[in-house]
């Protein structure tokens, strides 16, 4: 938490790119009140998740003061900008906003929610703004406002280390605010096939929207109404009640290491 007094520094970072509007918008929100740094993908890195670029170098490109375009991942520009680029440590990392929801099972494939999980795993409190709407609303606005009340509660406030809260703001918004459960699967993948022009088969990955049997207390059942859904989530995915009933396979399987 940041002392009364001092003014708040925040990291921004997105998976839609440096370029994106809901980068700027969430920029504008926040620049009359705090420092704001940002430190985003060169370009569009959805589905990255919190992937890391191993094979080639990471290079950053300064665009102002406080501001650089990473030829990296979501993640990749965290920890640039952690180890590298920033003088000293951010109070809060902002990814998003995102153009389009991050719910369910999306959770594990999002970029703008590896972003902040890469924070979460740094020890600093973060949070995955994404605004759900199709590709042709650009209407930043709701999510923006929630994002800078987000910040100002977080950073009052504080978050248990290594939660992250996912917040996904539906547009239109009906006013309503809601602390939910993520959901378990309701979109399929699919594919769509085709040839290319020397007759090779490729493929489109797709979603489905599967919009019954949506559990109570979730992130898409808070949307679905029209209300904004924050989901805590916790870096640490271990199944508590797996480790008691599985236990005793340990002794099995070194007895079948030891019999080979």
């Amino acid at each position: 938490m940041s002392p009364a007094n001092k003014t708040p520094h925040i990291l921004l970072t997105n998976d839609d790119g440096y370029d994106a509007p809901g980068l700027k918008a969430l920029a504008a929100a926040l620049e009359d009140w705090a420092a704001v740094s940002i430190v985003a993908p060169n370009g569009e890195k959805s589905g990255a998740a919190q992937s890391l670029t191993l094979r080639q170098p990471i290079v950053c490109h300064a665009k102002g003061e406080r501001h650089w375009a990473v030829d990296g991942t979501p993640a990749d520009a965290v920890i640039v900008a952690l180890h590298k680029l920033l003088p000293d440590k951010p109070d809060l990392v902002i990814s998003g906003i995102n153009h389009g929801a991050n719910m369910g099972e999306n959770v594990y494939y999002s970029g703008t929610v590896g972003a902040a999980r890469e924070a979460a795993l740094h020890h600093i409190p973060s949070v995955a703004m994404s605004l759900c709407v199709g590709k042709t609303n650009h209407n930043f606005s709701n999510a923006a406002k929630i994002a800078r009340s987000a910040a100002e509660i977080i950073l009052k406030e504080g978050l248990p280390d290594q939660v992250l809260l996912n917040i996904n703001v539906p547009e239109p918004w009906k006013g309503g605010v809601r602390f939910t459960r993520q959901s378990k699967k309701i979109t399929r993948n699919q594919l769509s096939e085709g040839k290319d022009p020397k007759g090779r088969t490729y493929y489109w990955i797709f979603e489905q929207k599967i919009e019954k049997d949506v559990e109570p207390d979730t992130d898409y059942e808070a949307v679905f109404a029209g209300d904004v859904s924050v989901t805590p989530l916790h870096l640490d995915p271990t199944h508590d009640e797996s480790l008691n009933h599985l236990s005793h396979w340990a002794n099995i399987l070194a007895g079948a290491f030891s019999k080979s």
